[in-house]
Order: structure tokens, then sequence, then C-alpha cells
């Protein structure tokens, strides 16, 4: 049966393919008593058997697409597998107690699980309970004849369907395959969506029910320009959504023209336009869309496609290639961001009622638990500094006290690496991200110390809103055009251009088609975005003049009460 539904357009494009749900499996089961002991330690070895050749084909092809060091995760989970220690427990369970082998296998894993846990001052062996837990998964699926969704895998034509995508589910999406995503929850703001918009993948997000609707193999037309997802769409509607994806893409092809173009207004004024990345390999998307710099090189994915704390050498390599991949481009690296909904499973945090105003970012930095790998990264950038136009940029920052302190570990590690004979690069600038609106408030006093500001306005908005940006009851307070938001952005690049200094944004509104024309009214330097959004933002510039913007900036900070008013003041500007 047909039926529509409307979610939060997150990534641009159309597609029409069948569903590949990534959703977790019912794996509850009674415990059971049994006679036939040996049919069901037979059960056992099939099972152990399916998932050590599944786990060998999982391990394969992340060895292609993310490298032999990611891949080698999967060896531990392999080496549980074939742990005869273990195995002979469960079997002996099941002989001893004469119960079905689910039961046996939950008791004997949970029994070793609980036992490294309680070992919370060995990294290793936290890490070995993590590997049995989702191996005794893997092998309990197995086992009730249920099948875990691996997003790797996916060798056909498909659209996934989630309640969420995490980064590391987001990262194996391969875009050869996979045509769209569509989420229940999240929002234009979430990792996922922009995750979505930098590997170029239709996404919609925020549709509240998706996966309770769309069942695997249905098929799904997504147009993720506008948000509408129809399930098993007629034919016309297939052929509505097939012309609406050509036209896309004859429009695409026209923003192409403008790849080797300036950002240059219609009256003459120059605007840098910078892509966000998360690793070296989005360096093809940034020099396909034209981008003049990098505005924000997101490290902390460094951190969380790795099983272990990333090693000074393998920090420089990554932030190496960027550099040299950029020529003499300026980089915006910010400084590792863990913490809210960016967890790693090898640093314990302590649990918090709301991570997102917790123990983050700098916070951590700063911290006895973060400083050794705080000045690892720390030195790891100014090594690489020597190969390309390096900027550091510290996340999360709330007071001066905060910058101040991050700056002095900073020049400690500098004057380290200077006096054992390392080259550092002596054009270095170092700037904050501005998200608290604490620190946009006081950005008069930051800026007499920062050499950059670039403004976070994910988070800025979601602070000074107090709504939590990834709540769908409260998604209509996430209100970029809110002329609180404004005021608060025109104080940050006023501050800076006092103090002689450049402002950026590398926030999503960046590359907000309603928001450009204001932001380019207010005297923003720098607009860092996804980098697909680059070449449609150029093109919008191209045509606007930047005095009449000025215009439309201030009426949109003082005439306007509301964030609707705004909107309705751009459309009628832009027209």
């Amino acid at each position: 049966m047909v039926e529509m539904l409307k979610g939060i357009a997150a990534s641009d494009g159309v597609a029409v393919a069948k569903a590949y749900l990534l959703v977790q499996p019912d794996l509850s089961f009674n415990k059971i008593s049994v006679e036939d002991t040996e049919a069901e330690e037979k059960r056992i070895d099939d099972a152990l058997a399916k998932s050590t050749e599944e786990l060998q084909q999982i391990r394969e092809k992340a060895a292609q697409s993310l490298g032999e060091a990611e891949a080698q995760v999967f060896d531990a989970h392999l080496m549980v597998l074939s742990d005869p220690e273990m195995i002979g427990q469960i079997k002996q369970n099941v002989k001893d107690n004469k119960v079905n082998a689910e039961s046996a296998l939950k008791e004997v894993t949970d029994m070793y699980i609980g036992m490294f846990e309680a070992m919370d001052d060995n990294a290793y062996m936290q890490e070995r309970a993590a590997d049995i837990r989702d191996v005794a998964k893997r092998v309990l699926a197995h086992l009730l004849g249920v099948t875990l969704p691996n997003p790797s895998m996916i060798n056909e034509e498909v659209v996934v369907v989630a309640h969420d995508l995490t980064p590391s589910d987001t990262a194996q999406l391969d875009r050869k395959f996979v045509k769209a995503f569509v989420t229940d929850i999240g929002g234009r703001t979430s990792h996922s969506a922009i995750m979505a918009r930098s590997l170029e993948i239709p996404a919609i997000v925020g549709t509240k029910e998706i996966t309770a609707k769309v069942k695997a193999g249905d098929i799904l037309a997504v147009n993720g320009i506008i948000g509408d997802v129809i399930i098993d769409p007629t034919e016309d509607q297939k052929a509505e959504f097939q012309k609406a994806g050509a036209e896309f893409a004859a429009q695409k092809a026209e923003w192409e023209k403008l790849k080797e173009a300036d950002t240059i207004t219609a009256d003459g004024k120059h605007f840098e336009l910078a892509a966000n990345i998360g690793t070296p390999k989005d360096l093809e998307g940034v020099h396909n869309n034209g981008a003049e710099a990098i505005g924000l090189y997101r490290t902390e994915f460094l951190y969380m496609d790795s099983s272990d704390f990333p090693t000074e050498e393998d920090q420089f390599e990554a932030y190496k290639a960027v550099l040299e991949g950029m020529g003499d481009k300026p980089v915006v690296v910010r400084t590792m961001d863990i913490g809210g909904d960016k967890e790693l499973p090898y640093l314990t945090l302590p649990h918090e009622m709301n991570p997102f105003l917790g123990y983050r970012a700098l916070r951590i930095s700063l911290s006895e638990l973060g400083d050794d790998m705080f000045r690892t990264q720390l030195r790891a950038l100014l090594r690489a500094s020597a190969f390309g136009n390096l900027r550091i940029m510290f996340p999360m920052v709330a007071t001066l006290k905060e910058f101040r302190a991050a700056k002095k570990m900073y020049d400690e590690e500098r004057q380290k690496l200077i006096n054992e004979g390392v080259t550092v690069s002596d054009t270095i600038q170092v700037g904050i991200m501005i998200e608290i609106p604490a620190a946009a408030v006081l950005a008069d006093k930051f800026a007499k110390e920062v050499d950059f500001f670039s403004i976070g306005t994910n988070d800025l908005i979601q602070y000074t809103m107090a709504a939590d940006r990834m709540n769908e009851r409260v998604s209509y307070l996430y209100q970029p055009y809110n002329p609180s938001i404004l005021r608060l952005i025109k104080n940050v690049i006023d501050s800076a251009h006092a103090e002689g200094k450049w402002a950026g944004m590398c926030g999503e509104m960046a590359g907000d088609q309603t928001a450009v024309p204001i932001l380019m009214g207010m005297g923003l330097d720098e607009f860092s975005m996804s980098a697909t959004s680059i070449l449609k933002t150029r093109s919008l510039m191209k045509r606007l003049s930047t005095e009449d913007m000025k215009v439309l900036a201030d009426k949109a900070l003082n005439d306007c009460d509301t964030m609707e008013e705004v909107v309705e003041l751009v459309e009628e500007a832009v027209k």
C-alpha cells in the first residue's frame, strides 16, 4: 500500500531503491530444559562456524575499505570465537545442566564479561569484555536464526532505514550501493546528516516512524531535497521522483561550472568558501567542489575509528596528508571533540545526566585524564605544520581561563619540539570555536587573545535556545534565523574585526541558503560547510550585492521579532 512520510531534508538528492533495515533484531529467548545435549552442542558448533565465516568476510571488507589497521579489531573477535576454554565451558554447561544452547551461551559469556569489566583500571581487559559481548550477540543471532544487520556487507542498491545512524554506521556505507538513508530521529545537524552530505548520499531524518512502517525489501522513493519518502510508490510516482533526480543532476552540472571560480559577489567582494571534513579521505570531495580552504577538520574521527588512542605518528600522518593535499590553502584543525554523543569504547567517561553540557571536548583535554592525549595531539599538529597552512582551533571554550590554559600547553609543546630540533611553522594561527553563548557574549575580550573565531552554530543555537537539536519534540526551537542568534553572531564578527582578526563559521548554518545572504551582510569572512554545499553557495553569492545584503542584515537584526519574519525578509530580498 502506497504511503507517504514527511521528514527533515538532511542531504540533497533523489533515489528509488529497496529498503535495507538497519534495525537490531529481537534476541530474546527462554531457558529450556533439553534431553538431547548432543544436538544442542551441534547447534553451538554450527552457530560458531557461521559467525566465523561472517566475521572473516566483514574483516576482509573492512581491510579493503578502511585499511588493515582498522580491520584488526575483527581479529580479536575471531580469537574469541575460537577460544577453546570458553567454548568448552559453554558445551559443558549444556551437558551438566541440560539447558538449551542459547541459555548456556549467555550464562558463560556473561560471566566472562562481568569478570573483565570488574578490572576497571585495565583498558585492555575492558576491550576484551566489549569483544566478548559483540561476539556473543552474533552467535546468539545465529542460534535464533535471525540476521544481524551489517551496513559494510551491503552489495546491492538499497535505501538504508534505521532508527538512527551512528557515525561508525554511516562511515561503513558504500556510496556505490547505498542510494539514500531514512531515519526515525535526528535533525539537519545530527552527525549522520552531516556525514551523509559529505558522502553525497540523499538523506531524510526525523520521520518518527519509518522503521515501524517499512519491511525489508519494500521499494522506497526518497527525495532528500524536500524531505518526502514514499513507501511502495506507483509507477507514476517512481517516474516523478526519477524526473526530480534528473533535474537535480542538471542543476549540479550547472554549479560544477563554478568549480575553479573565485567566490566574488555581484559588487566584487570576495568571501572564502571552505569545507568541513572528518578524514583525509574527504579531500577528494573538497577538491571536486572547489573549496578555497578547510574550515573544520573534525579530528575526533581519528579517535572513533580506532580501537585505542591514536599514536602521535598516526595523527601526524593524517594531519600531514590533509595539509599537503591542500597546498598553501588554509586548514583549520579542531582539537578532539569527544563526549556528548561521541563516545570512545577505550575511554571510560563518567555517566552524566546531560553529556552535551558535561565533560567533553576541551574540558577533557584540560583535565588530568586528557592531558597526555591533548599534548600528543598538539605535538602531532605542530610537527605537521611544516607541510602546509595550519590553523588550530579549540572547541567548547566557555572562559578566557580555559583558552589561556590550552594556549599555554600549546606553547609548551611547541617550545619542546623546537628544542628537539623539529621544524615547526611560525605562521600557525590559534583560535577558538564559538559555540557557547558565554564566549559569544564575551567575544570582545577573547578577540584580543585569539587569532580567529569560528562560529559553531550547531551547538550555539541549541545552547542559546535551551533546545536539544536531536529531540524532535523541541526541533521547532532550533532556529538559526532567530534574531537572538543573529545578534550573537554579529557580536562575534564585529568583535573580531575590531581587533583586526577574522571570523568564520563552521556550523551547518554557513551553507544554509536562507542564512548566507544575512551572513554576507554581517561581514562574515569565511563560510565553512559540507563540501557538497559549496558550489550552490558560490552560485548564490555571485548573484548578490554585499551592500544590499548589509541593508538586509540590518533589518533582520533590528526590525524582525521572529524567525518567520526573517525568513520572509530574505525570500523577498533574494527573489
